[in-house]
């Protein structure tokens, strides 16, 4: 049964796991190939809930591979996959009855491959995901290029995902959506110590939006998207810790406006460990669509005022599509166990508002949302 974690717990398993998107830059990347493989094992365990009702629980191990196959080139993918069960999410605070116990599996695969010529770098990935009512298949290209002086890299990328939709609740419905990503950015030495990145990133996707398993939820049938994100990584000398923050920018065609503002600070503790607190800062504006639901207790489910007499052309109650702010807080400690070996345990809460909105309350009648991350991980380089 796909559940709100598609597009909630999905997206924040798959950032928190680290694994490759239709396009993922990181802040720079060097134009040969890396001398040594890598291997990372990594298991995450994610538990959400609202109060009164214990919802979603995932676990989550997944293996990344990165090998070196000559000077020029490299190969790496990896292999992730998840187990979903619990209550089936309400998807607006007031949904009573909401305790239908579900189970689901998500297995998803991808590889990437990359030539590194003297002063550019060149990529193609593919990408598969599949679960009981959702299939997922993605390429990717991008490139990268550097200046003579090596101190600034500009990366362009395209991007195409073709996914096909069902429904345990409908054996009849069988929808496609279509989604084409195209990204730009610019990295930069800005000094000795700062490091400064900007990407702009378009995607314009057409098919079906909707949520089989919310009723009523008829949203548009594309979905245009703006996304703007700067970072800015500062090292300290003195005290050889590095800070990291981001901002975001979001806008798509639904009227979602979305802010996100992240920081985290990389402190090495002696030889072996590091310590990395996080803060992260989520605010959206809610759909067009969108509507705060007059729950009828004849009928049991919120509809919108008027919806059996002149029923709007578009209508969800879907909480994601509500106005909100939320905070991550989280921790990683790292550990290099050999030369060659480092394990990492991280845990993270999440917690979400309706009046923790930038600039205004958030919509009225939804409860707080919140989650827990838990995740471990070993890696080798050899």
């Amino acid at each position: 049964m796909k559940t709100a974690r598609n597009e909630k717990a999905g997206a924040i398993i798959a950032a928190a796991l680290s694994l490759p998107g239709v396009m993922a830059p990181g802040l720079a990347r060097a134009e040969s190939a890396p001398e040594r493989g890598e291997i990372a094992v990594k298991y995450l365990h994610y538990q959400d809930s609202q109060p009164g009702l214990s919802r979603i629980k995932v676990n989550a191990p997944s293996i990344y591979v990165m090998v070196p196959l000559s000077p020029k080139w490299s190969i790496e993918g990896s292999l992730v996959s998840d187990s979903v069960s619990g209550a089936t999410p309400r998807y607006h605070s007031a949904i009573s009855g909401a305790t239908k116990r579900m189970k689901d599996e998500r297995n998803a695969q991808d590889v990437k491959i990359t030539r590194y010529e003297e002063r550019s770098s060149y990529s193609f990935g593919l990408s598969h995901s599949k679960e009981n009512d959702y299939l997922s298949n993605a390429a990717s290209l991008d490139a990268s290029f550097s200046s003579d002086d090596n101190n600034r890299t500009w990366n362009l990328g395209v991007g195409f995902a073709a996914d096909k939709i069902s429904s345990s609740n409908d054996p009849a419905l069988h929808k496609r959506k279509q989604t084409l990503e195209l990204m730009a950015g610019v990295t930069q030495a800005w000094t000795a110590n700062d490091l400064v990145q900007l990407n702009v990133s378009v995607n314009r996707g057409h098919g079906y939006y909707s949520d089989p398993y919310k009723d009523p939820d008829v949203r548009p049938d594309f979905r245009n998207q703006a996304i703007l994100l700067t970072r800015w990584n500062h090292h300290f000398t003195e005290m050889s810790s590095t800070l990291k923050t981001s901002y975001r920018y979001y806008h798509d065609n639904f009227g979602i406006n979305a802010h996100t503002l992240g920081a985290e600070w990389v402190q090495p503790l002696g030889e072996k460990f590091t310590v990395t607190p996080s803060l992260r800062y989520y605010s959206q504006s809610a759909a067009k669509f969108y509507y705060d639901p007059v729950y009828d207790p004849d009928v049991g489910a919120p509809y919108p005022p008027g919806y059996f007499t002149d029923p709007p052309r578009y209508a969800s109650a879907d909480q994601r599509l509500s106005a909100f702010g939320a905070l991550t807080v989280g921790l990683k400690v790292a550990m290099k166990v050999t030369p060659n070996w480092t394990a990492d345990v991280k845990f993270e809460h999440y917690e979400q508002r309706a009046a923790w909105r930038l600039g205004g309350n958030g919509s009225p009648g939804l409860d707080p949302f919140r989650a827990n991350f838990f995740q471990i991980g070993l890696s080798t380089r050899f």
